[in-house]
């Protein structure tokens, strides 16, 4: 059974008033999304890998030298899968809820939960991810390299920004801290972070 690229989740124009071209999301999602899971299907064919959920595949090849190919493909398939869910057209702004709640206790604020947020996300060197992840009932955020997520870490993540720089470079070429406030005011999708709270 092949590895099958989800659909966006809203129209790759959508964003367009939120700071995220239509070009962004044919050459992300059409391009680099679309080659992870080509890549994923070559390496898993035929192989005890080819049957496996994608969260499956991530766990198993984390920390394997030998499947390192296997563990890269399948983490960033799943990771912008995971990052095009956490953008919504007219989102950003502060949570409600018990997700918001929570926020506000683990964080103090939501202000520092935002300067924290910003500050991980502008300091992860290179490629990578920042998160904000429930970690064992305790809100955190942190920031992964390359393709590693918290699946493979036993974390639970509630919301990401992918911070490779072709996630921005034709939004806001080398500015990346522009994109990252353009997200957090803009385009994070609370309610998407709420239902996985509520899972967690």
């Amino acid at each position: 059974m092949a590895f099958v690229q989800p659909a966006l989740p809203f129209e790759t124009n959508a964003l367009e008033p939120y700071g995220m071209k239509a070009e962004t999301f044919e050459y992300h999602y059409g391009k680099h999304h679309k080659a992870y899971v080509d890549n994923l299907n070559k390496l898993t064919e035929g192989t005890e890998f080819a049957d496996k959920s994608l969260e499956d595949v991530i766990k198993s090849t984390y920390k394997d030298s030998s499947k390192a190919g296997i563990f890269n493909n399948a983490a960033q398939v799943w990771n912008h899968t995971f990052f095009w869910n956490s953008l919504k057209p007219a989102g950003g702004g502060i949570p409600t809820g018990e997700l918001g709640a929570k926020i506000e206790k683990d964080f103090d604020s939501f202000d520092k939960f935002k300067e924290e947020f910003s500050s991980v996300a502008a300091t992860q060197f290179g490629s990578g991810w920042a998160w904000l992840i429930d970690d064992g009932g305790t809100l955190k955020v942190i920031k992964t390299p390359n393709a590693e997520n918290p699946l493979a870490y036993g974390q639970k993540a509630l919301l990401t920004l992918d911070v490779w720089e072709h996630a921005y470079y034709i939004d806001y070429r080398n500015a990346r801290p522009a994109f990252i406030k353009n997200f957090l005011d803009n385009l994070a999708n609370w309610d998407f972070a709420a239902e996985n709270f509520a899972k967690a």
